[in-house]
């Protein structure tokens, strides 16, 4: 072997000996604790999740209910707290009359006797709706919650009331970033310490105006996260955290957290390192939709004594693996 190539491949050894031992967790500190359990829309109906589209209704695909709560709701949220939950997600729409409406669906029609688009109404014509009107888990023959969730849908104001210590996850439904404005006016007559338990993702417009306007507050949207996981699967092996991965949320699905370099302990220490926080989700397979953590199969999938942040529909279930119950 001639001079340059001895040289060339002394260089090459040198630089995966530096990738390695920068990414290599034999050399980091694992932190020991119990993972942070995030209860997706708080204890929930579950649902057929097959061949779901942007306008499934799922309410019509409901499995058999275990349970009485309806997602969304102050009872849901507390049964999710109750049940082990660190932190609760919930949906927002601003309404006709200047609220915040917590709900779901774009539209009413699908879990709600109501009609049209959520946000061109207002909240006291919502809180006349029976959100519990469209479930049904054999076809539309019976409907076990109709006349139960008369009244039921609240304010982000109630949530904020009802849990003043407990931290939530606020999720945008639009990519109106006058909702970021309206929502920033919101957390701001907030304490700071109360804001530091709150994090915002959805629509790349308004969680940006959260992001630029209340950057004490985790947020992460579309564009975000895609940025954040993309640059650190690109140059993450350097040690350098993206910009985007900075001050949030970061959300990785379990099929993709192994391509993140120094998973798991370094990378969460470099996460915690740039004031973010990781949740995994379940699978991403492409499209809209990524599950969570929902059954002992995929949080087998977790690294062993992980002591990060799990998404879940199915806190119930997944509470209990962790031996965590509040």
């Amino acid at each position: 072997m001639n001079k340059k190539l001895k040289y060339t491949a002394a260089v090459i050894a040198v630089l995966a000996a530096a990738i390695y031992l920068n990414n290599t967790n034999l050399l980091v500190r694992h932190h020991d604790g119990q993972p942070i359990l995030l209860a997706h829309r708080g204890m929930a109906q579950r649902f057929d999740e097959r061949d779901l589209q942007n306008d499934t209704c799922t309410a019509a695909r409901m499995l058999p209910p275990t349970h009485e709560y309806l997602e969304n709701t102050i009872g849901s949220m507390r049964a999710g707290f109750a049940a082990g939950a660190d932190i609760v997600e919930l949906d927002i729409h601003p309404t006709t009359d200047g609220e915040f409406a917590v709900f779901h669906d774009w539209m009413l029609d699908c879990r709600t006797d109501g009609r049209g688009v959520t946000r061109e109404h207002s909240m006291a014509y919502l809180k006349k709706l029976d959100i519990g009107h469209g479930y049904t888990a054999d076809g539309g023959e019976t409907f076990p919650f109709r006349g139960k969730g008369i009244g039921l849908m609240p304010t982000l104001g109630e949530v904020l009331e009802a849990f003043p210590q407990r931290r939530l996850l606020i999720n945008v439904k639009s990519r109106d970033p006058s909702e970021g404005e309206k929502l920033a006016v919101a957390l701001d007559k907030l304490p700071a310490e109360r804001r530091a338990q709150i994090m915002v993702y959805g629509g790349d417009e308004p969680v940006e105006i959260v992001r630029q306007r209340m950057p004490d507050i985790r947020t992460i949207s579309r564009a975000t996260i895609k940025s954040c996981l993309l640059g650190y699967i690109g140059y993450g092996w350097s040690g350098v955290v993206p910009n985007a991965c900075s001050n949030a949320m970061v959300m990785l699905p379990i099929n993709v957290a192994p391509w993140m370099w120094g998973w798991p302990d370094r990378f969460l220490n470099r996460m915690k390192a740039a004031n973010s926080e990781v949740f995994v989700l379940g699978p991403y397979r492409g499209g809209e939709f990524s599950t969570g953590i929902d059954t002992p199969e995929q949080f087998a999938r977790l690294p062993q004594n992980y002591s990060g942040g799990i998404w879940t529909n199915e806190i119930e279930a997944i509470a209990p693996l962790t031996g965590k119950r509040n």
